[in-house]
């Protein structure tokens, strides 16, 4: 089956999906239900259209999907699951832009992992991208400049977006194990792992309002379907430098929705935080090295 014109332009399906995903906290905020209810239908809905489109796609059945792969997937699947409850209770606690922009320090998690738990190894350079990233993360996260905001529930609003960025890293060294597996059967296991997991948690016998249902709905579909088919089609067919700088449209997208939706400006702190995690992802991502480094050598 021929691909999808979208992949005729992979920037322009990449920047579509991370807009789309920038959205995610202002559906959240409007749908108004508990994160687990959330969540719940989430996967349900997104189980829904990566079914279809997995089997429109003649994708399914997946001849790769061994017993052990299948184990690998619904771990990778748990932890997935729990990373998007822990983003979307951070929401509230905190604030669309703060909880997006604390969260996008998930690739500094791969690599500690990489280093504690694989024994790979990490430069000097990375090691000092790291320090100026989780810096960026106190100054974005308002709880040392801004004692106005510095609440209880604040602080653990940011604790529990540093485990969903924690957990989103597990999923994605979990998910490099099951090789060329295509990410849309991946992601299509996650969500049917969610439904079983939250089925007894996510109190589904309770009234949802009638108009929440097209924010849950549109959860499913748009952020966990069309938007990760976009990312997947277009991934392959770009460079990391490219993947790197479009992959920020996400919190830029949150940032202005935040302000303009819901009032809640970002502080210049919060700015700085941000610019700090920005550059330091793309230092490594990009393996910048610091000039003071070469200077020493020489």
């Amino acid at each position: 089956m021929k691909d999808m014109p979208t992949s005729r332009f992979p920037a322009a399906s990449l920047a579509l999906a991370m807009t789309i995903a920038g959205t995610v906290g202002a559906f959240v905020t409007e749908a108004g239900l508990h994160p687990v209810t959330i969540v719940f239908w989430r996967c349900v809905f997104g189980a829904m259209f990566l079914g279809a489109w997995c089997l429109l796609r003649g994708y399914l059945p997946d001849r790769t999907l061994s017993p052990s792969r299948l184990a690998l997937a619904a771990l990778a699947g748990a932890c997935m699951v729990l990373s998007w409850t822990a983003f979307f209770a951070g929401f509230a606690m905190t604030s669309i832009a703060t909880t997006t922009i604390v969260y996008h320090v998930q690739p500094f998690f791969v690599v500690i992992i990489g280093v504690v738990f694989l024994k790979e190894r990490i430069s000097l350079d990375q090691m000092l991208w790291m320090l100026g990233a989780f810096l960026g993360v106190v100054l974005a996260s308002g709880l040392v400049v801004s004692h106005a905001q510095a609440s209880t529930a604040w602080a653990l609003g940011i604790a529990l977006t540093l485990v969903a960025a924690l957990l989103y890293a597990v999923a994605t060294i979990l998910a490099k194990g099951l090789g060329r597996q295509r990410a849309e059967v991946t992601v299509l296991c996650q969500t049917i792992v969610g439904i079983v997991m939250l089925a007894p948690f996510a109190d589904i016998g309770q009234h949802v309002p009638v108009h929440a249902w097209g924010w849950l709905a549109s959860i499913g579909v748009l952020h966990t379907g069309i938007a990760y088919v976009l990312m997947n089609s277009a991934f392959p067919r770009l460079t990391t430098p490219v993947i790197g700088i479009i992959t920020f449209i996400y919190p830029v997208v949150a940032i202005i929705i935040d302000w303009a939706i819901y009032r809640h400006p970002l502080g210049q702190a919060q700015a700085a935080g941000m610019a700090l995690i920005a550059v330091a992802t793309l230092g490594v991502r990009l393996g910048w090295r610091f000039p003071l480094r070469r200077v020493s050598a020489a």
